[in-house]
């Protein structure tokens, strides 16, 4: 069984040992930790890689780097074992031009198998009758956040635990089912994928709730500010929603020309925030500027 060991990679000198550990490994487990709940592009927040002797821990928000996993992810003769990881690659291929060969991915190893239950933890429970839950509530933290809590890093790592002894058993399965070129096929793909960046459904706003109540203008001054709000979205990087809500974006379009900030808290219901911050845009938008 993989050690449980892990050490958090914050000084040059442990980033070395790790380079050294992890580049003579033949097989490594692969994981990241990203916010794609705040952002409006996924922000890396986590690397996490075991080598088969502990699990360390990369810090993508600090300066330290880990260029050197660049030749380990495209090694053909190292194994790169993920759990439904086509984001990871995705981001990792983003952010810093990796890319990747030999992946062996054991959810979609186990769907070709014809399992059921396909999540990490049902997986880790039938073949090493182990407990292993992950709470949804540390899916969800801040992990750009720093320091972490030791909660956030535990949950952050112990995916990493058990994916080399995973693969092991996954890919005996798969030999003794004949299974191991389609195997290679689906991993060949994953390794393929690539990043592309939200974009805008331009008739998006027709789908709001409410779009029908409003009368013509209101639509048109609704589709000004479902496209202002995309933009808006993407330039600063942050959530859609975090932005305006689909029901606030509805009682904006209902204002025909607020006269003031007030007017608009009043209005649609908008927090003094956002207010603040958006409406002057938003009193553009709606005199049709």
């Amino acid at each position: 069984m993989t050690a449980h060991k892990w050490i958090w990679v914050d000084a040059p000198a442990k980033r070395d040992d790790a380079a050294r550990d992890i580049s003579r490994a033949t097989v490594i487990g692969l994981d990241t930790e990203y916010d794609s709940f705040r952002y409006f592009r996924e922000r890396l927040c986590l690397l996490q890689v075991n080598s088969g002797e502990k699990s360390y821990v990369f810090d993508p928000l600090d300066t330290l780097g880990f260029s050197f996993l660049g030749d380990v992810f495209y090694s053909p003769s190292q194994v790169k074992v993920i759990h439904a990881g086509d984001n990871d690659i995705r981001i990792l291929k983003r952010d810093y031009g990796f890319s990747f060969r030999n992946v062996f991915d054991t959810h979609r190893s186990a769907a070709l198998l014809g399992r059921k239950e396909l999540s990490l933890a049902a997986l880790i429970r039938h073949y090493f009758q182990a407990g292993f839950e992950k709470q949804k509530k540390l899916q969800r933290s801040r992990w750009e956040n720093r320091p972490l809590t030791e909660e956030q890093l535990s949950y952050a790592v112990q995916d990493t635990f058990f994916l080399i002894d995973l693969y092991v058993k996954l890919h005996e399965e798969l030999a003794r089912a004949g299974l191991l070129d389609a195997a290679s096929s689906l991993f060949e793909e994953i390794s393929a994928v690539t990043w592309h960046e939200k974009t805008m459904n331009n008739l998006g706003h027709r789908h709001i709730d409410g779009y029908d109540s409003l009368s013509p203008a209101e639509q048109e001054r609704l589709k000004r500010l479902y496209r202002w709000r995309f933009q808006k979205a993407k330039s600063s990087n942050r959530a859609i929603f975090m932005i305006c809500t689909d029901q606030e974006l509805l009682k904006l379009a209902r204002i025909a020309s607020p006269s003031s900030l007030d007017g608009l808290i009043a209005g649609a219901g908008l927090s003094r925030n956002k207010a603040r911050w958006y409406g002057s845009e938003f009193m553009d938008i709606l005199a049709g500027k």
